[in-house]
């Protein structure tokens, strides 16, 4: 006789984000001491990640900008816009509010599970890959990292890729320094190169 699967009830709300439980339980109180903070609301937290992928050759090719945002809405798991040219480029043959690349802005549980696949899973596909820039923050604590294209992660079909697109991953903190996102990133298990010279 076939053993029946355990039952499921429908009100059952779905698992938290692995890192999100990580933050809370083990980063807060980390950061707390490390930082010298009194207050818990004080800690860094990580306000939103913005994926945004340039298509340059989307003014000769419409077809691209499409494919574009198809593949980043796979791998954001949230539907992305087209961007557009705030000013014209003559020498690029670039019309004001030319369509020109595709956007996704993550915010709450999509935006920790985003982050978790992009560390644990796509940057480790890297050929050769030894760590991120620590070098890569704006002076306001926020993290931004380029990737050269799309298909390191999991969800892009190899086989449906016609250009190799790269993309920019910026992650927003409430930090106000460097050291503070550093340290935020850092515990949440960003691969960062050890030492850089």
């Amino acid at each position: 006789m076939a053993k029946s699967a355990a039952p499921t009830t429908p009100n059952q709300p779905p698992p938290s984000p692995r890192l999100l439980e990580l933050y809370r339980k083990t980063v807060v109180p980390a950061l707390k001491s490390e930082l010298g903070l009194t207050n818990t609301m004080a800690v860094p937290r990580i306000e939103k990640i913005v994926v945004s992928m340039g298509v340059g050759q989307a003014k000769d090719n419409i077809k691209l900008l499409d494919t574009a945002v198809v593949e980043m809405t796979q791998l954001a798991g949230q539907k992305a816009v087209t961007t557009r040219a705030k000013k014209a480029i003559s020498n690029f043959k670039l019309r004001e509010g030319m369509p020109i690349g595709a956007r996704v802005t993550l915010r709450g549980e999509r935006m920790w599970f985003f982050l978790d696949r992009l560390m644990n899973v796509a940057l480790p596909r890297l050929r050769d890959f030894r760590g991120v820039s620590r070098r890569a923050f704006d002076g306001k604590g926020n993290y931004t990292l380029g990737l050269k294209d799309q298909l390191i992660f999991p969800e892009i079909d190899y086989g449906k890729v016609d250009l190799v697109k790269g993309m920019n991953i910026t992650v927003v903190t409430t930090a106000r320094r460097d050291d503070h996102g550093l340290a935020l990133l850092e515990k949440l298990g960003m691969p960062f190169i050890r030492k850089e010279s």
